[in-house]
């Protein structure tokens, strides 16, 4: 589900948003910034998809080894 969000800005910092990323691509640029700062992952949840990963599994294992 998306919200509706209003912001204020400095006037010069909208006119470079508008000029470098787009009238249409603000949001997006926007969300994209600020994601990996409020919406943290559920580790357990990614750790458990990565060990289900057989090749990612086995050249993990091989590089461990080769650094220890």
């Amino acid at each position: 589900m998306r919200k509706k969000l209003t912001i204020t800005i400095d006037e010069e910092v909208y006119e470079g948003l508008h000029r470098t990323i787009g009238p249409r691509r603000i949001s997006k640029f926007v969300q994209e910034l600020v994601r990996p700062h409020v919406v943290r992952p559920n580790l357990e949840s990614a750790y458990a998809d990565m060990a289900k990963d057989g090749l990612r599994e086995k050249e993990a294992m091989e590089w461990a080894e080769a650094t220890f």
